[in-house]
């Protein structure tokens, strides 16, 4: 498989972080969860039951396309990052040498809110689920895959598109 970016994106709670990881792993490249990368006041803002807004997000797409472009000079990378708004996508891919890859999890609401319920250590409340909804903007130009199936079928299934582009 060619060197490249892989976004893996969808809402909190999608399944972003172990897609992700097991992705990198199949892949053999460097796998980086765009949650670690936000500042400490995002960080505070959401763990405090608000939002982000673009302002809030900006510096962070920045460090995102930064990192972006660093891996794309190496092995390649899998990022996960929400990646809501199709202005943010366009920031990420923002100067790359080669167009990402996108993969969008999708799934409905509750299926969502119940995994949020269920997690733990996690900065971000579930009473936030319904504006990471309301800020969605479905991707165009992305791979979608329900995430009702197991991880390691959506993971098959994501192998398969990739391997087929």
């Amino acid at each position: 498989m060619k060197k490249q970016i892989i976004f893996v994106m969808g809402v909190s709670g999608s399944g972003k972080s172990t897609i992700g990881e097991l992705l990198a792993e199949k892949l053999a490249i460097p796998f980086f969860d765009a949650d670690d990368f936000h500042p400490k006041a995002n960080v505070d803002k959401m763990k405090s039951g608000k939002p982000l807004n673009d302002e809030d997000r900006a510096p962070w797409l920045a460090n995102l396309n930064t990192l972006a472009k660093e891996e794309l000079t190496k092995k390649g990378a899998i990022i996960t990052c929400s990646a809501l708004k199709a202005k943010y996508r366009v920031q990420l891919e923002e100067g790359l040498s080669s167009p990402p890859q996108w993969v969008f999890l999708n799934g409905d609401f509750d299926t969502i809110l119940n995994r949020m319920n269920q997690r733990e250590g996690h900065y971000m409340p579930a009473s936030l689920l319904q504006s990471q909804f309301d800020a969605l903007e479905i991707p165009k130009n992305a791979f979608e895959v329900d995430i009702a199936q197991s991880p390691d079928k959506i993971l098959m299934h994501v192998i398969n598109y990739l391997e087929n582009i």
